[in-house]
């Protein structure tokens, strides 16, 4: 919840639901249930239930990590996708960081846990401002893209490295989302645990081709590197 005023700056600017990434995620996508009556998460993959059940582990993940140690809470980010649970962001020590895995891992309905955090101080208000341009950017490149489904797709930001996960349509689709991200100035990498909507893994090693970039978009092919998890 540290983040969360950095988020809602730039989610501002862009009027676009940026904090569908971000601890502060599950409280903007009850907020955006309820004032378009639900449309807007019944329009993804996952549906209001499977929307609703993330929600609640992610709450119980964050009550888990505010009764052990606040440090937890305030140092990670995490995000939900039908049970799936990402974790990013930075802690002190790797005590820690095993204890927010443990937390997760023993939470009701996760299916799998992704442990992206890094044993690192926290991050600075200008780095903090940063990655939550990303975000944006990733998120507002993503919604302007007829052929992705935004809503399908979480967005996070740590230290310049890109994180989806979520659910794609199609291996064509995933392309062009993280095309998108390694785009985007500033990115690091990407990192993505979208799985396709048949439920098989996206094969690990899998580039997406950079011969089109994003409109406005220099033509020079990125460097940043798209790391495809094995789910």
């Amino acid at each position: 919840m540290a983040r969360l005023h950095r988020a809602w700056a730039v989610a501002g600017v862009l009027g676009l639901p940026l904090a569908l990434g971000g601890c502060d995620g599950g409280l903007i996508i009850g907020g955006l249930a309820l004032a378009a009556g639900g449309g807007y998460v019944a329009a993804q993959e996952r549906g209001v239930d499977g929307t609703a059940t993330d929600f609640a582990i992610k709450t119980d993940i964050a009550k888990g990590f505010t009764s052990t140690d606040p440090r937890l809470q305030s140092g990670i980010t995490t995000n939900v996708y039908q049970g799936r649970v990402l974790l990013t962001g930075r802690v002190a020590t790797p005590e820690l960081k095993a204890r927010a895995v443990q937390i997760a891992g023993r939470t009701h309905d996760v299916r799998a846990v992704y442990d992206e955090t890094e044993l690192a101080p926290p991050e600075g208000v200008w780095d903090g401002a940063q990655d939550a341009w990303i975000s944006a950017r990733v998120r507002a490149e993503m919604v302007a893209d007829p052929a992705i489904r935004s809503v399908n797709y979480t967005v996070d930001t740590e230290n310049g490295s890109v994180f989806l996960i979520g659910s794609a349509r199609s291996q064509a689709e995933l392309d062009s989302a993280t095309r998108i991200a390694r785009y985007v100035p500033g990115v690091k990498r990407v990192v993505s645990y979208v799985d396709l909507r048949s439920g098989a893994p996206v094969a690990a090693g899998s580039m997406p081709p950079v011969a089109a970039p994003p409109p406005g978009q220099p033509s020079a092919a990125p460097r940043t590197p798209v790391e495809v998890q094995k789910l």
